[in-house]
């Protein structure tokens, strides 16, 4: 199965995006907040994958963070949750949004979604509610960013490379950890590139 696709984003539409990775371009479908994410044509992006198979179709869809996608699949367990709907959930609320409505038993909010009526969304919110809190909400966005110092330095350098502040964060923190909070500058760099390129 496709897991991460990481190529050059091609093409986009209302919701799909074509990925060209080595020359093949994978039509991708997504959330209206992954197609932000992605960046502009001819930049470098990367998308966690879910393929879906069904007798007539097979259909790629395209997350910016993988609790997004970890989302994705709790909602189409969901009885009268197909991909279109769990796309236009998670075009309206972020992964945190949708775990603080599950937990609180809050259908209000997820009926925002364009085609999500009360009754599915209580549906929803009924189903999910024990769950999540196993699943992250914020992904990439979660990572706090850092203070002061050499982790701001590094941060501020991959920024500068054309990393988004989310995708630069979480590198920076993945490779601080990793090198302990003695890494000078250079290496520090070296790694969260490594890990945001990754």
């Amino acid at each position: 199965m496709i897991a991460k696709l990481s190529g050059r984003l091609d093409e986009t539409g209302p919701d799909w995006a074509v990925i060209d990775v080595g020359g093949v371009g994978y039509l991708v479908h997504c959330s209206a907040r992954t197609l932000t994410a992605l960046g502009a044509l001819g930049e470098g992006c990367r998308v966690f994958t879910d393929l879906q198979v069904s007798e007539t179709d097979l259909r790629l869809l395209g997350f910016a963070t993988s609790a997004e996608r970890d989302w994705f699949r709790l909602l189409t367990g969901v009885q009268g949750v197909g991909s279109k709907v769990a796309l236009a959930i998670l075009s309206a609320l972020s992964p945190a949004e949708l775990r603080d409505a599950c937990a609180a038993g809050d259908a209000a909010t997820v009926t925002r979604a364009q085609g999500v009526g009360p009754k599915l969304a209580a549906r929803i919110v009924n189903e999910l509610k024990d769950r999540a809190g196993a699943l992250p909400g914020g992904g990439a966005m979660a990572v706090p960013l850092p203070a002061g110092g050499v982790g701001a330095d590094a941060l501020s350098a991959l920024q500068n490379l054309g990393f988004k502040p989310a995708v630069a964060a979480s590198a920076v923190a993945q490779a601080q950890s990793e090198l302990g909070e003695d890494a000078g500058l250079n290496e520090l760099v070296r790694v969260a590139l490594r890990r945001a390129a990754g």
